[in-house]
Protein backbone atom coordinates (compact mmCIF):
# COMPACT_ATOMS: atom_id res chain seq x y z
CA UNK A 1 0.00 0.00 0.00
CA UNK A 2 3.01 2.44 0.57
CA UNK A 3 4.99 1.37 -2.51
CA UNK A 4 1.72 2.40 -4.29
CA UNK A 5 1.25 5.67 -2.48
CA UNK A 6 4.58 6.38 -3.44
CA UNK A 7 4.48 5.43 -7.03
CA UNK A 8 1.26 7.87 -7.25
CA UNK A 9 2.88 10.64 -5.29
CA UNK A 10 6.31 10.53 -7.50
CA UNK A 11 4.03 10.94 -10.59
CA UNK A 12 2.17 13.75 -9.76
CA UNK A 13 5.52 15.37 -9.00
CA UNK A 14 6.62 14.60 -12.17
CA UNK A 15 3.48 16.08 -13.60
CA UNK A 16 3.74 18.97 -12.15
CA UNK A 17 7.81 19.31 -13.15
CA UNK A 18 6.98 18.95 -16.75
CA UNK A 19 3.69 21.59 -16.49
CA UNK A 20 6.39 24.04 -15.11
CA UNK A 21 8.78 23.20 -17.75
CA UNK A 22 6.11 23.79 -20.58
CA UNK A 23 5.67 27.27 -19.10
CA UNK A 24 8.76 28.27 -18.43
CA UNK A 25 9.51 31.61 -20.21
CA UNK A 26 11.97 31.50 -22.86
CA UNK A 27 14.35 33.93 -21.52
CA UNK A 28 14.92 31.62 -19.07
CA UNK A 29 17.87 28.54 -19.59
CA UNK A 30 17.09 28.94 -23.01
CA UNK A 31 18.09 31.95 -24.05
CA UNK A 32 22.00 33.25 -22.99
CA UNK A 33 22.45 37.18 -22.19
CA UNK A 34 25.36 39.08 -22.81
CA UNK A 35 26.44 41.04 -20.89
CA UNK A 36 24.89 38.26 -18.79
CA UNK A 37 22.47 38.98 -15.50
CA UNK A 38 23.22 40.66 -12.87
CA UNK A 39 26.79 40.88 -14.27
CA UNK A 40 29.18 43.43 -13.10
CA UNK A 41 32.83 45.08 -14.33
CA UNK A 42 30.55 45.62 -17.84
CA UNK A 43 32.08 48.12 -20.68
CA UNK A 44 29.49 50.64 -21.54
CA UNK A 45 30.41 50.03 -25.38
CA UNK A 46 29.12 46.81 -24.89
CA UNK A 47 26.45 45.56 -27.11
CA UNK A 48 23.57 43.30 -26.05
CA UNK A 49 23.69 39.66 -26.90
CA UNK A 50 21.09 37.09 -27.12
CA UNK A 51 21.95 33.82 -28.19
CA UNK A 52 18.53 31.46 -28.59
CA UNK A 53 17.97 27.58 -29.42
CA UNK A 54 17.08 28.60 -32.88
CA UNK A 55 17.00 31.34 -35.37
CA UNK A 56 15.07 34.63 -34.45
CA UNK A 57 13.52 36.77 -36.82
CA UNK A 58 13.45 40.47 -35.94
CA UNK A 59 10.09 41.81 -35.98
CA UNK A 60 8.84 45.26 -37.10
CA UNK A 61 7.11 46.73 -33.90
CA UNK A 62 8.22 47.06 -30.14
CA UNK A 63 10.93 48.51 -28.44
CA UNK A 64 14.58 47.86 -26.68
CA UNK A 65 14.53 50.23 -23.89
CA UNK A 66 17.70 50.49 -21.76
CA UNK A 67 17.16 52.51 -18.56
CA UNK A 68 19.46 53.28 -15.40
CA UNK A 69 18.78 51.38 -12.11
CA UNK A 70 19.34 54.52 -9.89
CA UNK A 71 16.25 56.13 -10.82
CA UNK A 72 14.51 54.52 -13.90
CA UNK A 73 15.01 57.00 -16.25
CA UNK A 74 15.42 56.34 -19.97
CA UNK A 75 18.78 56.06 -21.04
CA UNK A 76 18.56 54.83 -24.56
CA UNK A 77 15.37 53.30 -27.15
CA UNK A 78 15.28 51.61 -30.16
CA UNK A 79 12.10 51.56 -32.04
CA UNK A 80 11.53 48.44 -34.42
CA UNK A 81 8.89 50.09 -36.05
CA UNK A 82 11.03 52.25 -38.03
CA UNK A 83 13.13 50.69 -40.88
CA UNK A 84 17.42 50.35 -40.56
CA UNK A 85 17.78 53.07 -43.93
CA UNK A 86 16.19 53.74 -46.88
CA UNK A 87 17.53 50.86 -48.87
CA UNK A 88 17.97 47.52 -46.99
CA UNK A 89 14.32 46.32 -48.12
CA UNK A 90 15.09 45.19 -51.59
CA UNK A 91 18.02 43.34 -50.85
CA UNK A 92 18.28 39.86 -50.67
CA UNK A 93 21.07 37.67 -48.92
CA UNK A 94 23.34 35.85 -50.17
CA UNK A 95 27.18 34.32 -48.88
CA UNK A 96 28.80 35.46 -47.25
CA UNK A 97 26.18 38.02 -45.85
CA UNK A 98 26.57 40.25 -48.90
CA UNK A 99 23.67 42.08 -50.17
CA UNK A 100 22.68 42.03 -53.80
CA UNK A 101 21.83 45.05 -55.63
CA UNK A 102 19.37 44.34 -58.63
CA UNK A 103 20.36 47.41 -60.32
CA UNK A 104 22.55 47.07 -63.58
CA UNK A 105 25.57 48.82 -64.19
CA UNK A 106 25.51 51.86 -66.96
CA UNK A 107 28.33 51.54 -69.65
CA UNK A 108 30.14 54.48 -67.94
CA UNK A 109 30.62 52.92 -64.22
CA UNK A 110 31.27 49.37 -62.69
CA UNK A 111 28.91 50.33 -59.93
CA UNK A 112 25.53 50.91 -59.70
CA UNK A 113 23.41 54.16 -59.65
CA UNK A 114 22.74 55.55 -57.12
CA UNK A 115 19.23 55.51 -56.17
CA UNK A 116 16.51 58.53 -55.88
CA UNK A 117 17.44 59.30 -52.03
CA UNK A 118 14.02 60.09 -50.43
CA UNK A 119 13.53 63.55 -49.46
CA UNK A 120 13.51 63.09 -45.86
CA UNK A 121 16.54 60.96 -44.97
CA UNK A 122 15.71 61.13 -41.13
CA UNK A 123 12.90 58.56 -41.15
CA UNK A 124 15.16 55.76 -40.08
CA UNK A 125 17.82 54.82 -37.79
CA UNK A 126 19.83 57.18 -36.86
CA UNK A 127 23.33 57.44 -34.88
CA UNK A 128 26.34 59.42 -34.15
CA UNK A 129 29.63 57.42 -34.78
CA UNK A 130 33.10 59.39 -34.24
CA UNK A 131 31.18 62.60 -33.83
CA UNK A 132 29.69 62.82 -36.97
CA UNK A 133 26.15 62.12 -36.94
CA UNK A 134 23.13 61.01 -39.28
CA UNK A 135 24.31 57.20 -39.55
CA UNK A 136 21.68 54.68 -40.47
CA UNK A 137 22.37 51.50 -38.84
CA UNK A 138 20.51 48.31 -38.01
CA UNK A 139 19.16 48.01 -34.23
CA UNK A 140 19.80 44.38 -34.40
CA UNK A 141 21.91 42.09 -36.60
CA UNK A 142 21.01 38.14 -36.56
CA UNK A 143 23.55 35.62 -37.19
CA UNK A 144 22.33 31.98 -37.01
CA UNK A 145 20.66 32.13 -33.43
CA UNK A 146 22.49 34.70 -32.40
CA UNK A 147 20.93 37.95 -32.56
CA UNK A 148 23.14 41.34 -31.47
CA UNK A 149 21.19 44.92 -30.20
CA UNK A 150 23.08 47.99 -30.89
CA UNK A 151 22.12 50.69 -28.43
CA UNK A 152 22.96 53.80 -29.88
CA UNK A 153 26.79 55.45 -29.11
CA UNK A 154 28.27 56.34 -26.37
CA UNK A 155 24.91 56.31 -24.08
CA UNK A 156 26.03 54.46 -21.42
CA UNK A 157 28.63 55.44 -18.45
CA UNK A 158 30.74 53.86 -15.97
CA UNK A 159 29.70 53.30 -12.41
CA UNK A 160 25.75 52.53 -13.27
CA UNK A 161 23.14 49.89 -13.21
CA UNK A 162 21.39 49.43 -16.13
CA UNK A 163 17.80 47.61 -16.93
CA UNK A 164 17.22 46.39 -19.97
CA UNK A 165 13.60 45.58 -21.24
CA UNK A 166 12.37 44.08 -24.48
CA UNK A 167 9.18 43.83 -25.64
CA UNK A 168 7.09 40.90 -26.90
CA UNK A 169 7.48 40.77 -30.81
CA UNK A 170 11.27 42.40 -30.83
CA UNK A 171 12.68 39.12 -31.55
CA UNK A 172 10.90 35.74 -32.77
CA UNK A 173 12.86 32.71 -32.44
CA UNK A 174 11.51 30.01 -35.15
CA UNK A 175 10.84 27.25 -32.35
CA UNK A 176 10.36 28.72 -28.84
CA UNK A 177 8.73 31.59 -27.35
CA UNK A 178 10.52 34.69 -26.54
CA UNK A 179 8.24 37.04 -24.24
CA UNK A 180 11.23 39.47 -24.03
CA UNK A 181 12.34 40.96 -20.66
CA UNK A 182 9.83 44.03 -18.83
CA UNK A 183 9.91 44.75 -14.93
CA UNK A 184 8.68 41.48 -13.78
CA UNK A 185 12.20 39.19 -15.91
CA UNK A 186 14.81 41.81 -15.26
CA UNK A 187 17.60 42.36 -17.03
CA UNK A 188 20.39 43.80 -15.28
CA UNK A 189 23.95 44.77 -15.34
CA UNK A 190 26.29 47.51 -13.61
CA UNK A 191 29.17 48.56 -15.87
CA UNK A 192 32.87 49.11 -14.97
CA UNK A 193 33.60 51.66 -12.39
CA UNK A 194 36.01 53.88 -14.32
CA UNK A 195 37.61 54.28 -17.61
CA UNK A 196 41.44 53.20 -18.46
CA UNK A 197 44.02 55.82 -17.47
CA UNK A 198 43.71 58.68 -19.71
CA UNK A 199 48.00 58.56 -19.65
CA UNK A 200 47.31 54.61 -21.21
CA UNK A 201 49.43 54.18 -24.25
CA UNK A 202 47.72 50.56 -24.76
CA UNK A 203 44.42 49.96 -25.10
CA UNK A 204 42.70 46.19 -25.75
CA UNK A 205 39.50 45.79 -27.94
CA UNK A 206 38.11 42.21 -27.16
CA UNK A 207 34.56 41.47 -28.22
CA UNK A 208 34.33 39.25 -25.44
CA UNK A 209 34.24 41.71 -22.63
CA UNK A 210 37.50 41.19 -21.78
CA UNK A 211 39.37 43.73 -22.65
CA UNK A 212 39.05 47.69 -22.18
CA UNK A 213 36.67 47.78 -24.61
CA UNK A 214 33.81 45.81 -26.77
CA UNK A 215 34.32 47.34 -29.93
CA UNK A 216 36.78 49.21 -32.04
CA UNK A 217 34.84 52.11 -31.83
CA UNK A 218 34.49 52.38 -28.40
CA UNK A 219 38.72 52.34 -28.21
CA UNK A 220 38.97 55.42 -30.94
CA UNK A 221 35.98 57.79 -29.17
CA UNK A 222 38.39 57.43 -26.20
CA UNK A 223 41.69 58.15 -27.58
CA UNK A 224 42.21 61.87 -27.44
CA UNK A 225 42.49 63.53 -31.27
CA UNK A 226 46.64 64.46 -31.11
CA UNK A 227 48.30 62.29 -28.31
CA UNK A 228 52.10 63.14 -27.42
CA UNK A 229 52.92 59.43 -27.44
CA UNK A 230 51.51 56.94 -30.15
CA UNK A 231 48.80 55.10 -28.75
CA UNK A 232 48.38 51.71 -29.99
CA UNK A 233 44.92 49.73 -29.80
CA UNK A 234 45.45 46.12 -29.53
CA UNK A 235 42.48 44.08 -31.14
CA UNK A 236 41.46 40.41 -29.75
CA UNK A 237 40.32 37.93 -32.39
CA UNK A 238 37.15 38.38 -33.09
CA UNK A 239 34.40 39.52 -35.00
CA UNK A 240 33.91 43.05 -35.05
CA UNK A 241 30.20 44.00 -36.99
CA UNK A 242 30.03 47.59 -36.68
CA UNK A 243 31.47 50.90 -38.64
CA UNK A 244 34.36 53.04 -37.62
CA UNK A 245 34.60 56.28 -38.53
CA UNK A 246 36.92 58.88 -36.85
CA UNK A 247 38.43 62.18 -38.43
CA UNK A 248 41.54 64.72 -37.16
CA UNK A 249 43.32 61.59 -35.11
CA UNK A 250 46.85 61.19 -35.02
CA UNK A 251 49.57 58.95 -33.65
CA UNK A 252 47.43 55.93 -33.35
CA UNK A 253 48.15 52.48 -34.26
CA UNK A 254 45.33 49.42 -34.68
CA UNK A 255 46.94 46.48 -34.20
CA UNK A 256 44.92 42.76 -34.76
CA UNK A 257 46.01 39.83 -32.39
CA UNK A 258 45.72 37.65 -35.78
CA UNK A 259 45.39 38.78 -39.39
CA UNK A 260 42.35 36.50 -40.23
CA UNK A 261 40.75 36.37 -36.74
CA UNK A 262 40.40 39.98 -36.09
CA UNK A 263 37.03 40.80 -38.60
CA UNK A 264 36.33 44.49 -38.30
CA UNK A 265 33.17 45.28 -41.34
CA UNK A 266 29.72 46.32 -41.56
CA UNK A 267 27.07 46.29 -44.05
CA UNK A 268 27.15 50.17 -45.67
CA UNK A 269 26.67 51.82 -49.35
CA UNK A 270 25.53 54.48 -50.51
CA UNK A 271 22.46 53.58 -51.07
CA UNK A 272 22.00 52.63 -47.42
CA UNK A 273 23.77 56.12 -46.48
CA UNK A 274 23.10 58.57 -49.62
CA UNK A 275 25.83 61.15 -49.84
CA UNK A 276 25.38 64.18 -47.12
CA UNK A 277 27.30 67.24 -46.65
CA UNK A 278 30.59 66.42 -45.04
CA UNK A 279 32.48 62.93 -44.63
CA UNK A 280 31.08 60.12 -46.85
CA UNK A 281 28.88 57.65 -44.72
CA UNK A 282 29.12 54.56 -46.55
CA UNK A 283 32.09 52.99 -45.95
CA UNK A 284 32.59 50.33 -43.21
CA UNK A 285 36.06 52.05 -41.48
CA UNK A 286 36.58 55.32 -42.53
CA UNK A 287 40.25 57.14 -41.30
CA UNK A 288 39.32 60.91 -42.13
CA UNK A 289 41.48 63.63 -42.19
CA UNK A 290 44.10 62.32 -39.70
CA UNK A 291 47.67 61.73 -39.61
CA UNK A 292 50.17 58.80 -38.60
CA UNK A 293 47.22 55.99 -38.47
CA UNK A 294 49.03 52.71 -38.42
CA UNK A 295 46.73 49.31 -39.85
CA UNK A 296 48.55 46.15 -38.69
CA UNK A 297 47.34 42.63 -39.10
CA UNK A 298 43.88 42.59 -39.51
CA UNK A 299 41.01 42.49 -41.63
CA UNK A 300 38.65 45.12 -43.21
CA UNK A 301 35.32 43.97 -44.57
CA UNK A 302 32.35 45.76 -46.47
CA UNK A 303 29.78 43.23 -46.60
CA UNK A 304 27.47 45.26 -49.05
CA UNK A 305 27.66 45.67 -52.94
CA UNK A 306 27.88 49.03 -54.54
CA UNK A 307 29.60 51.39 -53.63
CA UNK A 308 30.89 50.31 -50.52
CA UNK A 309 34.77 50.94 -49.43
CA UNK A 310 36.10 48.15 -46.94
CA UNK A 311 38.56 51.02 -46.17
CA UNK A 312 38.13 54.80 -46.82
CA UNK A 313 41.82 56.35 -45.68
CA UNK A 314 43.10 60.53 -45.82
CA UNK A 315 45.11 62.81 -44.81
CA UNK A 316 49.41 62.26 -44.28
CA UNK A 317 51.63 59.48 -43.90
CA UNK A 318 48.84 56.49 -42.98
CA UNK A 319 50.29 53.04 -42.81
CA UNK A 320 48.61 49.67 -43.78
CA UNK A 321 50.64 46.78 -43.19
CA UNK A 322 49.54 43.01 -43.30
CA UNK A 323 45.71 44.02 -44.01
CA UNK A 324 43.01 42.35 -45.59
CA UNK A 325 40.48 44.78 -47.38
CA UNK A 326 37.40 43.63 -49.22
CA UNK A 327 35.07 46.19 -50.59
CA UNK A 328 33.13 46.02 -53.67
CA UNK A 329 32.56 49.28 -55.83
CA UNK A 330 35.62 51.89 -54.86
CA UNK A 331 36.57 48.94 -51.73
CA UNK A 332 39.80 51.10 -51.31
CA UNK A 333 39.45 55.26 -50.79
CA UNK A 334 42.80 56.80 -50.67
CA UNK A 335 42.78 60.61 -50.23
CA UNK A 336 47.08 61.71 -49.10
CA UNK A 337 49.94 60.07 -48.37
CA UNK A 338 49.32 56.31 -47.31
CA UNK A 339 51.85 53.47 -47.93
CA UNK A 340 50.82 49.84 -47.82
CA UNK A 341 52.87 47.22 -47.65
CA UNK A 342 52.16 43.34 -48.13
CA UNK A 343 48.44 43.49 -47.64
CA UNK A 344 45.42 42.27 -50.23
CA UNK A 345 42.59 44.06 -51.48
CA UNK A 346 39.59 42.76 -53.08
CA UNK A 347 36.98 44.60 -54.87
CA UNK A 348 34.14 44.65 -57.58
CA UNK A 349 34.94 47.20 -59.81
CA UNK A 350 37.50 50.85 -59.78
CA UNK A 351 38.92 48.79 -56.27
CA UNK A 352 41.00 51.35 -55.95
CA UNK A 353 39.55 54.97 -56.19
CA UNK A 354 42.44 57.58 -55.22
CA UNK A 355 43.44 61.23 -55.49
CA UNK A 356 47.16 59.86 -54.18
CA UNK A 357 49.90 60.03 -53.49
CA UNK A 358 49.63 55.59 -52.41
CA UNK A 359 52.94 53.68 -52.53
CA UNK A 360 51.98 49.37 -52.28
CA UNK A 361 54.60 47.57 -51.69
CA UNK A 362 54.27 43.41 -52.16
CA UNK A 363 50.41 44.14 -52.40
CA UNK A 364 47.78 41.63 -54.07
CA UNK A 365 44.86 43.04 -55.28
CA UNK A 366 42.08 40.96 -56.97
CA UNK A 367 38.71 43.05 -58.79
CA UNK A 368 36.26 41.83 -61.11
CA UNK A 369 36.22 45.30 -63.29
CA UNK A 370 38.59 47.98 -63.01
CA UNK A 371 41.41 47.93 -60.87
CA UNK A 372 41.52 51.92 -60.66
CA UNK A 373 40.34 54.87 -60.90
CA UNK A 374 42.86 57.27 -60.24
CA UNK A 375 42.14 61.15 -59.69
CA UNK A 376 45.09 62.76 -58.76
CA UNK A 377 46.18 66.35 -59.74
CA UNK A 378 49.68 67.81 -60.17
CA UNK A 379 49.98 68.49 -57.06
CA UNK A 380 51.13 64.65 -56.01
CA UNK A 381 51.67 61.93 -57.25
CA UNK A 382 49.14 58.59 -57.90
CA UNK A 383 49.11 55.00 -57.32
CA UNK A 384 52.38 53.81 -57.26
CA UNK A 385 53.13 49.58 -56.90
CA UNK A 386 56.26 47.43 -56.53
CA UNK A 387 56.79 44.19 -56.65
CA UNK A 388 52.59 43.47 -56.88
CA UNK A 389 50.46 40.62 -57.73
CA UNK A 390 47.21 41.92 -59.77
CA UNK A 391 44.43 38.99 -60.00
CA UNK A 392 41.75 39.38 -62.53
CA UNK A 393 38.36 37.71 -60.89
CA UNK A 394 36.13 36.18 -63.55
CA UNK A 395 33.26 36.95 -62.40
CA UNK A 396 29.88 39.01 -63.37
CA UNK A 397 29.60 42.13 -61.50
CA UNK A 398 28.07 40.79 -58.09
CA UNK A 399 24.46 42.75 -58.84
CA UNK A 400 24.01 41.42 -62.30
CA UNK A 401 23.93 37.66 -60.75
CA UNK A 402 20.03 37.85 -59.96
CA UNK A 403 18.66 36.39 -62.75
CA UNK A 404 18.70 32.31 -62.33
CA UNK A 405 20.67 30.04 -64.85
CA UNK A 406 20.84 33.05 -66.85
CA UNK A 407 25.06 34.08 -68.35
CA UNK A 408 25.83 36.98 -66.93
CA UNK A 409 28.23 39.60 -69.14
CA UNK A 410 31.57 39.71 -67.53
CA UNK A 411 33.73 43.16 -67.16
CA UNK A 412 37.32 43.92 -68.06
CA UNK A 413 39.56 44.58 -65.63
CA UNK A 414 41.69 46.97 -66.86
CA UNK A 415 44.16 48.58 -64.65
CA UNK A 416 42.60 51.06 -64.66
CA UNK A 417 40.16 53.39 -66.24
CA UNK A 418 39.36 57.15 -67.14
CA UNK A 419 36.00 57.89 -67.89
CA UNK A 420 35.01 61.77 -68.16
CA UNK A 421 33.40 62.05 -64.80
CA UNK A 422 30.40 64.62 -65.59
CA UNK A 423 32.76 66.81 -66.97
CA UNK A 424 35.10 66.37 -64.48
CA UNK A 425 38.51 65.15 -66.18
CA UNK A 426 41.95 64.20 -64.55
CA UNK A 427 44.71 64.59 -66.66
CA UNK A 428 47.60 63.99 -64.18
CA UNK A 429 45.87 60.44 -63.29
CA UNK A 430 49.30 58.64 -62.59
CA UNK A 431 49.74 54.59 -62.02
CA UNK A 432 52.93 52.95 -62.36
CA UNK A 433 53.68 49.49 -62.11
CA UNK A 434 57.52 48.23 -61.34
CA UNK A 435 58.11 44.39 -61.51
CA UNK A 436 54.54 43.45 -61.04
CA UNK A 437 52.48 40.31 -61.78
CA UNK A 438 49.03 39.94 -63.51
CA UNK A 439 46.87 37.35 -64.30
CA UNK A 440 43.53 37.68 -66.39
CA UNK A 441 44.20 41.42 -67.53
CA UNK A 442 43.06 42.03 -71.18
CA UNK A 443 45.75 42.82 -73.51
CA UNK A 444 44.98 46.63 -74.22
CA UNK A 445 45.64 46.95 -70.31
CA UNK A 446 44.13 50.28 -69.47
CA UNK A 447 41.19 52.18 -70.64
CA UNK A 448 38.41 53.35 -71.67
CA UNK A 449 40.13 56.96 -71.61
CA UNK A 450 37.96 60.21 -71.97
CA UNK A 451 40.66 62.02 -70.53
CA UNK A 452 43.20 64.74 -71.50
CA UNK A 453 45.64 62.28 -72.21
CA UNK A 454 48.71 65.09 -72.39
CA UNK A 455 50.14 64.70 -69.38
CA UNK A 456 48.84 60.65 -68.30
CA UNK A 457 51.60 58.68 -66.79
CA UNK A 458 50.54 54.94 -67.31
CA UNK A 459 53.89 52.96 -67.06
CA UNK A 460 55.03 49.58 -66.52
CA UNK A 461 57.99 48.05 -66.42
CA UNK A 462 58.70 44.75 -66.44
CA UNK A 463 54.97 43.30 -66.19
CA UNK A 464 54.83 39.52 -66.19
CA UNK A 465 52.58 36.46 -65.88
CA UNK A 466 52.24 34.40 -62.30
CA UNK A 467 55.11 32.51 -63.44
CA UNK A 468 57.49 35.26 -64.29
CA UNK A 469 57.30 35.27 -68.07
CA UNK A 470 57.31 38.54 -69.50
CA UNK A 471 53.19 40.10 -71.16
CA UNK A 472 52.88 40.67 -74.35
CA UNK A 473 52.51 44.49 -74.07
CA UNK A 474 52.19 44.76 -78.37
CA UNK A 475 48.34 45.40 -77.77
CA UNK A 476 48.57 48.00 -74.63
CA UNK A 477 46.29 51.10 -75.04
CA UNK A 478 48.61 53.86 -76.92
CA UNK A 479 48.25 55.89 -73.98
CA UNK A 480 50.04 53.93 -71.83
CA UNK A 481 53.68 53.18 -71.75
CA UNK A 482 56.13 50.25 -71.35
CA UNK A 483 59.47 51.31 -69.19
CA UNK A 484 63.03 50.29 -70.23
CA UNK A 485 65.85 50.37 -68.17
CA UNK A 486 67.50 51.27 -71.30
CA UNK A 487 65.88 54.92 -71.66
CA UNK A 488 64.46 55.07 -68.01
CA UNK A 489 66.53 53.78 -65.17
CA UNK A 490 66.08 57.33 -63.42
CA UNK A 491 62.67 57.30 -63.35
CA UNK A 492 62.37 53.10 -62.19
CA UNK A 493 64.71 53.89 -59.90
CA UNK A 494 62.66 57.30 -58.38
CA UNK A 495 59.39 55.26 -58.59
CA UNK A 496 61.26 52.48 -56.94
CA UNK A 497 61.53 54.54 -53.63
CA UNK A 498 58.38 55.24 -51.68
CA UNK A 499 59.82 58.63 -50.73
CA UNK A 500 60.04 60.05 -54.20
CA UNK A 501 56.16 59.43 -54.34
CA UNK A 502 55.04 60.07 -50.93
CA UNK A 503 56.56 63.63 -50.65
CA UNK A 504 59.55 62.96 -48.76
CA UNK A 505 57.60 60.92 -46.43
CA UNK A 506 59.92 57.37 -45.80
CA UNK A 507 57.72 54.96 -44.12
CA UNK A 508 60.44 52.51 -44.27
CA UNK A 509 62.00 54.26 -41.58
CA UNK A 510 61.11 54.64 -37.85
CA UNK A 511 59.52 57.45 -36.47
Amino acid sequence: MRMRCARMLFAILLAALLFCGRQAPAQGPAVTRFPANKSVNVNPDTHLVLTFLSAPAIGSSGQVRVYDAKDHHLVDMLDLSIPAGPDPAHRVTAPPARAIDSVPATPTTTTPAVRTVPADLHNYQLTTIGGLTDFHFFPIIVHGNVATIYLHNNVLAYHHTYVVEIDPGVLNPANETFAGFSAKSRWTFKTKSAPPFASATRLVVAADGSGDFNTVQGAVDFVPANPEKRITIFIKNGAYEEIVFFQKKSNLTFLGEDRDKVQIGYGNNSAFNPPMPGPSRRCAFSAYDSTGIQLINLSLNNYFYGQAEGLLISGAKNFVSHVTIKGSGDALNTRGSVYFTDSTIIGDGDTILGVGPAFFNHCELQSIGPFMWIRNTDANHGNVFLNCTFIARDFPLPWTQNTAGAQQPRVSAVIARLPNNHGLNYPYAEAVLIHCRLKGIPGIGWGPIDDDTSHLHLWEFESTDLLGAPIDASHRHPVSRQLTMEKDAETIQNYSNPAFVLGGWDPTKSE
